[in-house]
C-alpha cells in the first residue's frame, strides 16, 4: 500500500493495477484515489466502468484502442469481474502489448496468481492485497476520525466498540457515523452510547449463541436463534454460521494444544488478534471431541434439510438442543 500511495502522489502510475483482498473498505479508497490521480483532474468522458461477471472483453479491448478525448489516459476499471479465476485469457493477450493510452485497474475480492491475467497485469502494473486490519491499525484509525471530530473514547469503551462491530472497515466506518451523529453535542464517546446505537452485527450474535451452548444455557441460545429469524435471516444462513464458528473453533482448540499464542492462531486461521483472543476464550470452554461432534452434528442438519427429511427452521433448533446437551468443559 506504501509503494501505491507514493505512486498516486508523485503521479508516476503503472498502466495496470491489480486491487484485491478480503478489505473491502480498503479496496474501494484506494480504487477512488487511483481513478482521480489516472483522470488527472479531467471528467468522466475517459473513464469506463465495468462490473460483474458478464464483462464483455470485446468491448473492454475496443475502448482500450479507443484514444482519450482531450486527455493522455483512457482509465477502464473492472470490478468484482471474476476473470482472474477464469475467462480471462483473451484480457491477458490484450495486456501483452496493449495501447499506451490505456490504463486499467481490476477491482476483486480473490485473484488467482497462475492465470495468464494476474501474470500479464502484473508484468505491466502491480498488484496490493487488502488484508482484514489488526487491533492496533484499526484503534489508530478510529482514534484519529474521532480526534477530527473532537471526540474522545476510553480504551474500555474503544475495545467494546470494536467488539460490537467486528474488524470490517466499512462496518466500523458506517457505525462511527451513526455514533458521532449520536454524541454531536458530547465531546465524549461511552459504552452506553455504544450500546444504545450501534447494530449488533449477526456473528456476535452467532458468538453469543456459542457461548450459550458452551455453558448449557439451551434457553438463551434458542431466544437468539429466534431473534435472528425475527430478523428474517434464513435458517440455512444461520446453519452455515454456526458450523463456520464450531470448525474455527475446532481449529483455534487445535493450535492452542499445540502451544500457538492467540496472535499465532489469527494468523493461522484468518482472524484479527483481538477476535482470536475471543476465540480462544470461547474455545476453551469446549472439549476438542465435542468441538468435533459439533461439526459433523452441523452437516447432518445441513443434509437433513436437502434431502427433505427435516425443514430448516426445526433443523437448526435440534442443532441447537443436541449441542447444548453434549457440550462439556475442555
Amino acid at each position: 500500500m506504501k509503494k501505491l500511495l507514493e505512486e498516486i502522489e508523485s503521479g508516476q502510475l503503472k498502466q495496470v493495477y491489480i486491487l484485491y483482498g478480503e478489505e473491502a473498505y480498503l479496496r474501494n479508497q484506494y480504487k477512488n484515489k487511483l481513478k482521480d490521480a489516472l483522470l488527472d483532474g479531467g471528467d468522466s468522458m475517459n473513464l469506463h466502468y465495468f462490473e460483474g461477471k458478464n464483462i464483455s472483453v470485446e468491448e473492454v479491448t475496443d475502448l482500450a484502442q479507443t484514444m482519450p478525448f482531450l486527455a493522455q489516459r483512457r482509465v477502464i476499471i473492472l470490478e468484482n469481474s471474476g476473470l482472474f479465476v477464469h475467462g480471462g485469457d483473451l484480457l491477458a493477450e490484450y495486456l501483452r502489448d496493449p495501447c499506451e493510452t490505456a490504463y486499467f485497474v481490476f477491482v476483486e475480492q480473490t485473484v488467482d496468481k497462475r492465470t495468464k491475467l494476474y501474470k500479464a497485469a502484473t508484468a505491466r502494473g502491480r498488484a496490493i492485497e487488502f488484508v482484514p486490519q489488526d487491533e492496533a491499525v484499526l484503534k489508530r484509525w478510529i482514534l484519529g476520525i474521532l480526534k477530527r471530530e473532537n471526540k474522545k473514547i476510553t480504551e474500555r469503551d474503544l475495545d467494546f466498540f470494536l467488539d460490537r462491530t467486528g474488524p470490517d472497515m466499512s462496518n466500523i466506518r458506517s457505525e462511527l457515523e451513526k455514533l458521532l451523529c449520536y454524541c454531536m453535542n458530547r465531546d465524549v464517546v461511552t459504552a452506553g452510547d455504544i450500546e444504545e446505537i450501534c447494530t449488533r452485527q449477526v456473528n456476535n450474535r452467532i458468538f453469543d449463541m456459542i457461548n450459550a451452548l458452551a455453558e448449557r444455557r439451551q434457553k438463551t441460545a434458542m431466544e437468539l436463534y429466534y431473534d435472528l429469524l425475527t430478523l428474517r435471516e434464513p435458517p440455512m444462513r444461520i446453519l452455515f454460521l454456526i458450523a463456520r464458528q464450531f470448525n474455527l473453533l475446532l481449529q483455534v482448540k487445535e493450535l492452542k494444544n499445540k502451544g500457538y499464542g492467540a496472535d499465532a492462531i489469527g494468523k493461522e486461521v484468518g482472524l484479527a488478534g483481538f477476535i482470536a483472543r475471543k476465540y480462544v476464550a470461547q474455545a476453551a470452554k469446549f472439549k476438542e471431541s465435542d468441538l468435533r461432534k459439533a461439526v459433523e452434528d452441523c452437516v447432518e442438519s445441513e443434509e437433513a434439510v436437502k434431502t427433505g427429511r427435516m425443514g430448516d427452521v426445526m433443523s437448526v433448533e435440534l442443532l441447537i438442543v443436541k449441542c447444548s446437551a453434549a457440550a462439556g468443559r475442555g
